[in-house]
């Protein structure tokens, strides 16, 4: 705060929380990557200035920061002008040419640009002891994971940090929900931090912009105006909401009927949901097996522990309390040595059957079941919180640009990042049926 009076700048309540996460980044254990993030016109990125110019390089002599913003009409002229508001109590030297800012304790601020992720590769190599990476969503993680491995120092009192800002949106907004978001919403942050932000947070903001947000719509109106993290451009879900469709509690004796779906994957995810139909006809998703690079005699018995976590009166679940258990038809495809994965399941005491993998007619059972309400049509489809991929993958899915009635395909990254695995499993979960006795009459059963 001292820091901060003599530079003459008064910081906002969450731009002090921000401030504080930094100085937590100073102590052993605490964090290494700050987030900022939500709406516009939050001042999100003034507050990360503040830090960097009148805190870190000011008590810390020596600093070298890397600040990478993306190239915008204009882009110098607004920094320019963010340096004189800020640094007006400051001694400093401008090097406009050289994109270049140092202070009087020899700490010195290198101002970076990008124009797409190729652009990033100029900074590989180079030793910061600082890196703040703005509009981060705008990169793939690759890219990130990249210039992270710059973050080096050879001084023995500072610990090396990252610090992003962002909006909802872009390329890279699953892995940033999925590293910053998800963490801050099940308050379970180790690494990282998030400060989640509006336009409501900035007490100075024009009422004329925030005029202009109010009156976008759809997913600009969320994620501009709300920084909500579940909403992308051209997503399929848009009335998924994690306060309504999302529960912490469910009492195991409240099902008249259990279920399970699969998805099977090597380098990408095999995927188990175990899910059930109450009474009144609602489905609840309530358990969640996700692995990759594992051997199925490894993921069975993963399956099989994870329904033993429940209970059908007062004995544990097992395989054979499910009234269905349904895979992928790519899991009954004979591989060149004749056998299928579904045999070699069966062989491990897990009997699977070919689930209704009709897309389009999946999806929008799906889509109805989330309910609207907004719209005052209610939900029938809970998942429990345990279930992180599967909550991790809705918010991300988008409309197939060359047939709007499905979601784009997708697969994971290199990493495991991504890929739509475990909205397939709940797709083959809710648009297949159990076989009534009539049906299995006329199947010959």
């Amino acid at each position: 705060m001292e820091n901060f009076v003599r530079a003459g700048l008064l910081l906002q309540p969450k731009q002090l929380k921000f401030a504080a996460y930094c100085r937590e980044a100073d102590l052993s254990g605490g964090p290494k990557m700050i987030s900022t993030g939500g709406g516009k016109g939050s001042a999100k990125t003034h507050g990360v200035y503040c830090q960097i110019f009148a805190d870190d390089c000011q008590r810390v002599p020596g600093l070298k920061v890397l600040i990478l913003r993306k190239i915008l009409k204009g882009a110098a002229e607004q920094f320019d002008d963010m340096r004189r508001k800020l640094l007006g109590n400051l001694r400093h030297e401008w090097r406009a040419q050289k994109g270049e800012l140092s202070f009087a304790t020899g700490s010195r601020v290198i101002i970076g640009h990008y124009n797409d992720e190729r652009d990033i590769d100029k900074y590989m190599g180079i030793e910061y002891d600082v890196i703040n990476l703005g509009e981060a969503t705008q990169l793939p993680f690759s890219r990130v994971q990249g210039i992270r491995g710059c973050l080096r120092t050879s001084k023995p009192n500072w610990r090396p940090r990252m610090y992003l800002d962002t909006n909802p949106g872009g390329v890279g907004h699953r892995w940033y929900r999925g590293m910053f978001i998800v963490p801050w919403l099940e308050k379970r942050e180790t690494t990282t931090r998030h400060v989640q932000v509006t336009v409501d947070d900035n007490k100075f903001v024009d009422s004329e912009y925030k005029s202009t947000l109010q009156s976008y719509t759809g997913w600009m109106r969320k994620a501009y105006l709300d920084g909500d993290w579940d909403i992308a451009a051209g997503q399929y879900f848009t009335t998924f909401r994690r306060e309504v469709n999302v529960v912490e509690d469910f009492d195991d004796s409240r099902a008249v009927e259990w279920f399970a779906a699969f998805d099977y994957g090597f380098a990408h995810y095999t995927v188990v949901l175990l899910g059930c139909r109450d009474g009144d006809g609602n489905i609840f998703i309530v358990d969640e097996h996700a692995e990759r690079l594992w051997l199925p005699q490894r993921h069975a018995a993963a399956v099989k522990a994870m329904l033993a976590r429940h209970k059908i009166g007062e004995r544990k679940m097992s395989v054979e309390d499910l009234k269905r258990f349904v895979a992928g038809a790519d899991v009954f495809s004979r591989q060149s040595d004749g056998t299928t994965i579904a045999a070699q399941y069966s062989k491990l005491g897990i009997s699977l059957r070919c689930a209704n993998t009709d897309r389009v007619n999946g999806w929008a059972e799906i889509l109805q079941r989330f309910g609207d309400v907004e719209a005052g049509i209610r939900p029938t489809l809970f998942i429990h919180k345990r279930c992180g991929r599967l909550l991790e993958t809705l918010p991300a899915l988008q409309h197939d640009p060359n047939r709007p009635e499905d979601v784009l395909k997708v697969d994971c990254d290199e990493d495991g990042i991504g890929g739509d695995d475990a909205a397939d499993v709940l797709r083959y979960m809710v648009a297949t049926k159990s076989r009534t006795v009539t049906q299995r009459k006329l199947r010959g059963v």
